[in-house]
């Protein structure tokens, strides 16, 4: 009798502790998934992963269209270029080959399904399988750099004031990868990655400023430079560049609202006969008559399309100042 009790006791015991060591991993897991999820950037995402750190690093450059180095991989120097610095992730290859198929689907569809002309096929492939692209490339570029340009001054304060408490730049420039947000944060980290495997800090900010395209790391790049052969006051010029950086933002900003005028004018300008156009095939079909099978009808489109593009791209250069 006694022995069956022990043996009830101990089975008691048993389940008990399978209970709580269950509720253990579960809690961890769900600690473990929470920190992924609230990491304030890509790169720490990709670190809670439990990856060794340079095999994350070397993944996160491949992602962008580089080599494990940080070097470019492809050929086509300015079109790595402008891919990497998009910000867009995955394969360079995948993301070209999706626009080339559905430029070709779209184009044998139209021709199949409703007549359109061999011509004016092959043009609709060019421009969703080579000229679309490129627009996507270059609107996230440009839009990312703008991002990181509202980003840095203030990394170069934490910079600061880092170096201040008396850490070394290797621990500031950690210390933003960090505790910022993307595109800045994931970018400062690979910086100190890169200064953990045995780059200077100069080489890796070089490669900083190749990766991301924006004129103020350029500054940031130089201003190290010289500080590493000439010496001064890092903190200072570090300051300085910040308060530079900050300065430019604002006058950025303050054009971009003297011009609004203008922009809201040359959309309002384009657009016009477009939704013109539209209305009138909405609500009187015929008002064109005959016209649409006339053997001018898509040189005079093209014409007068070409023209329209022209005068939207000089409106833009007018509302759009470079500085």
């Amino acid at each position: 009798m006694l022995t069956g009790q022990t043996l009830l006791y101990f089975i008691y015991v048993v389940a008990a502790a399978s209970v709580i060591l269950a509720g253990e991993a579960l809690y961890v897991s769900l600690t473990r998934r929470r920190s992924h999820l609230l990491a304030v950037n890509h790169r720490l995402r990709r670190l809670a992963d439990d990856a060794p750190a340079e095999q994350t690093l070397q993944s996160l450059l491949r992602e962008r269209g580089l080599t494990g180095s940080g070097d470019f991989a492809s050929n086509f120097i300015w079109l790595n270029r402008l891919y990497t610095r998009s910000g867009i992730t995955g394969n360079p290859m995948t993301f070209a080959v999706s626009f080339l198929i559905a430029g070709l689907g779209l184009a044998l569809l139209l021709w199949l399904l409703i007549g359109l002309s061999a011509p004016a096929a092959f043009l609709i492939f060019l421009g969703v399988g080579f000229a679309l692209p490129l627009l996507v490339l270059r609107r996230a570029c440009k839009r990312r750099i703008s991002k990181f340009a509202r980003q840095l001054p203030d990394a170069l304060d934490m910079i600061v004031r880092s170096l201040r408490a008396g850490h070394p730049a290797s621990v500031a420039i950690s210390l933003v990868g960090r505790e910022m947000s993307d595109p800045l944060g994931t970018e400062f980290g690979i910086v100190a990655d890169e200064i953990t495997f045995g780059l200077s800090i100069e080489q890796a900010v070089r490669k900083l400023s190749e990766r991301v395209g924006f004129e103020g790391l350029h500054l940031l790049s130089v201003s190290l430079s010289i500080q590493a052969k000439t010496g001064g006051n890092l903190t200072e010029i570090l300051a300085n560049l910040s308060s530079v950086l900050r300065e430019r933002q604002k006058l950025k900003l303050k054009i971009r609202a003297l011009s609004s005028e203008g922009r809201v004018s040359a959309w309002i300008i384009s657009l016009f006969p477009v939704f013109m156009f539209l209305i009138l095939m909405l609500v009187a079909p015929s008002y064109y008559g005959k016209v649409w099978g006339s053997p001018m009808i898509l040189p005079a489109f093209m014409t007068f399309g070409a023209w329209a593009l022209l005068g939207v791209y000089i409106m833009y250069r007018m509302v759009t100042f470079d500085f």
